[in-house]
């Protein structure tokens, strides 16, 4: 019995060695060599007969991303209708382009009635196993839920202070205006970013810049939402919606031939320098390579045009211009090419979107999406700038220039006019001048008005949400010049009629000045005019185009015409050494710095109200940025907006109030901590009396006892002083 005993043993031993990894090392594995072939399905069912017309057509239709031949193409046929199945087996060249046309080309119409859908052939052989797939349905179990942080909380502060951040040294710091006093501080960090710090556009998200690429940080306790990586990163950009963020790097970007695990980036991304991103999934949506010309190159250096993807005002459509080409618009979500095919505009040199979507009438379907676009002269053709409607790329309007050297194309805020600044030339090339050509969008047929120009323009800007504009002029720059010549500043308003916007007209001109720089308030009315980045001049003027006072004189306007502004200016200021002027996003204040990277002359902040009262002053060593934090839109109605306006006093009543209160309790902790700081002393001589008279009983020393006989004496001194002294004649 004992051997047999001996031999079960021994089975049941035998029976319990793991022999996983030998299968593991030794099993067949039928994915290796297939990753370059892919399964499309969707493909119609065809008799044999036209099966080699459908072969080639799927070919041509496959070859977007890599050379697809008929003979890579295995398609099988159903022998009891004689007729292919509706699926194709198709090899191709790389393991690359296989991945490529799973991605792109999935999802992707062969006509009206058949979508194909393609997948790697080693995914169907690895998930369709035997096992790896059960066979009855479990359902997935629900994670709790964990409540995440509102993006926006910050609008919730009571007292409706805005924020701003400063970039000082190596610390990044978020703050809490407080007019006069100091900023409270909100979140501290050093070495926050590598680079800069940015707002989204509705300030939801703080962009900071690191080697690896990009973080987004936001929240009450401002913690990472996302993070895109994107080595090398330069410079960003995000949708006006916020949905998508564009980066760019001068480094194109290098794909290693090992791909690591939990790598972000994919061989799609070999060799391209732009990165469009979905912020809230945090997915590459597609990648570009730079488009290089032959005017790209300077001294060994590319220029960029930024943004160089520029976006619909309701984030539907982007695009970019290849310079002299055309401008290929893609459609959001799916990032393809509109119709397939780019829009050839011979010549053109630059593009912009209208601001604003346009908002459809009654009994009228939504209108399209604009833009605006020059092209300069060339084969004996003269310059253009037209207008044209998106997605049917209808042009709507076009302008003939002629005698061109450049133009700039300046959108209204709400999209209503485009005002097309033409630097021109005389005949003879020695002299340069300006026009500005503006396009009455709203208006039928798009009428164009022109104000002519003997000078240069240097910088023209729109009112936010208004009719009128303010441009500064020149002359020309004589050659070899150590002090740069005088600038006028032009406002223009227009006509007042009874319906519509009238002509417009220049309402007041300032001559014989050194400013370069326009700044409107958010909401309009207010604009300063700057000099900024000079060491000669750093002038700040807060002009008021609604002045509420006396109504003052409109220069070279008839007698019989009436403009619709009041120009007043209110104050001046000066801010040495300043290189940004940064509205807050109510308008009610304005900040002025002088950035360490431009110089590093007294470098700090100065903050004025709208008026150009200073209420603060902060010279801060290594200061480099100052932003605020930009607000989303108004909720309001129209309606809701206007009742505001109406009632304004009373909410200016009660925030006067609100602020005496502030002022008050500031008053009063002041108070408070100078009797603190008072009784603390006193009870600090107390304890110190007390233990001098202990130590002198210790040793036995009694003070001397004082005279009460004597008597201090007080001595008084009178001192007579003659104030004045007059003489008067007394008849």
């Amino acid at each position: 019995m004992a051997p047999h005993s001996n031999y079960e043993e021994d089975g049941d031993l035998e029976e319990e060695i793991d022999f996983s990894d030998l299968k593991e090392q030794y099993e067949v594995r039928l994915d290796e060599g297939l990753d370059t072939f892919v399964v499309v399905d969707g493909c119609p069912s065809v008799t044999e007969e036209n099966k080699p017309k459908l072969v080639k057509f799927l070919c041509k239709k496959l070859s977007d991303v890599g050379k697809v031949k008929p003979d890579s193409v295995f398609m099988p046929i159903d022998e009891a209708t004689g007729q292919t199945e509706g699926y194709a087996f198709v090899e191709y060249e790389t393991p690359e382009q296989a991945q490529a046309a799973c991605k792109k080309l999935n999802g992707m119409a062969l006509d009206k009635k058949h979508t194909i859908y393609i997948n790697k052939l080693t995914d169907i052989e690895h998930f369709g196993r035997e096992g790896r797939v059960k066979e009855e349905y479990e359902e997935p179990p629900i994670e709790p839920f964990v409540e995440q942080e509102h993006l926006r909380s910050w609008l919730s502060e009571p007292n409706a202070r805005d924020q701003m951040i400063m970039f000082r040294g190596e610390s990044v710091g978020v703050f809490l205006n407080r007019k006069k006093d100091a900023p409270e501080q909100v979140v501290d960090r050093v070495h926050w970013t590598e680079s800069f710090v940015q707002w989204s556009p509705m300030g939801t998200y703080l962009t900071s810049i690191h080697a690896q690429g990009v973080q987004l940080w936001g929240g009450a306790s401002w913690k990472r939402i996302r993070r895109f990586a994107h080595p090398f990163v330069n410079l960003v950009d995000y949708s006006p919606n916020e949905r998508y963020l564009v980066t760019w790097s001068n480094k194109p970007i290098v794909i290693p031939d090992v791909i690591p695990p939990n790598f972000p980036l994919s061989v799609d991304e070999d060799g391209k320098n732009f990165i469009i991103w979905d912020i809230k999934t945090g997915n590459v949506v597609r990648s570009f390579a730079s488009i290089d010309t032959p005017e790209s190159a300077d001294k060994g250096r590319k220029k960029i045009s930024w943004p160089s993807f520029k976006w619909s005002s309701d984030d539907k459509y982007v695009a970019r211009v290849v310079p002299g080409q055309s401008v290929q618009v893609y459609q959001t979500p799916e990032m393809t090419l509109l119709d397939k095919k780019s829009i050839k505009i011979e010549g053109v040199v630059d593009f912009e979107w209208q601001p604003a979507v346009p908002v459809a009438g009654k009994g009228k379907p939504q209108a399209e999406q604009l833009f605006c676009y020059w092209t300069p002269e060339m084969n004996n053709q003269t310059a253009r700038a037209g207008l044209m409607s998106i997605p049917s790329r209808e042009i709507v309007r076009t302008r003939n220039l002629v005698n061109v050297s450049d133009c700039k194309l300046h959108w209204q805020s709400e999209g209503k006019y485009l005002c097309v600044k033409v630097d021109r030339h005389t005949k003879t090339k020695k002299s340069n001048y300006t026009s500005l050509e503006f396009f009455r969008v709203t208006e039928k047929n798009i009428p164009v008005e022109i104000v002519e120009l003997k000078q240069v323009v240097v910088n023209f800007s729109w009112e936010p949400k208004g009719d009128r504009f303010v441009f500064i002029t020149t002359d020309e720059a004589v050659a070899g010049a150590i002090v740069a010549p005088k600038t006028n500043v032009h406002f223009y308003a227009p006509e007042k009629i009874k319906n519509g916007v009238g002509e417009w007209m220049c309402a007041k001109t300032v001559e014989k000045k050194n400013s370069n720089a326009i700044y409107w308030a958010p909401k309009g009315r207010i604009v300063v005019i700057a000099t900024v980045h000079s060491q000669q001049s750093f002038e700040l003027e807060f002009w008021d185009m609604d002045f509420e006072g006396e109504k003052q004189k409109q220069e070279k306007v008839p007698a019989n015409k009436e403009l619709a502004c009041n120009i007043m200016l209110m104050s001046t200021a000066e801010h040495y050494g300043v290189t940004d002027v940064e509205w807050d996003p109510t308008g009610r204040y304005v900040a002025t710095s002088a950035s360490a990277w431009k110089h590093q002359m007294e470098n700090g902040y100065h903050l004025y109200d709208f008026k150009g009262a200073l209420l603060r002053e902060e010279h801060i060593e290594r200061f480099n940025q100052f932003l605020w934090r930009p607000r989303p839109p108004t909720m309001l109605s129209k309606e809701e907006q206007k009742t505001i306006r109406k009632n304004l006093r009373e909410y200016s009543r009660q925030f006067d109030e609100e602020d005496e209160f502030e002022r008050d309790t500031a008053t009063k902790e002041v108070v408070e901590a100078r009797k603190r700081l008072l009784n603390e002393w006193i009870a600090w001589r107390e304890r110190v009396e007390k233990e001098l008279e202990r130590e002198r009983a210790e040793v036995g020393w009694t003070p001397p006892v004082k005279d009460t006989d004597e008597e201090d004496a007080v001595v008084e001194e009178i001192v007579e002083e003659v104030i004045a002294e007059t003489e008067e004649e007394i008849q």
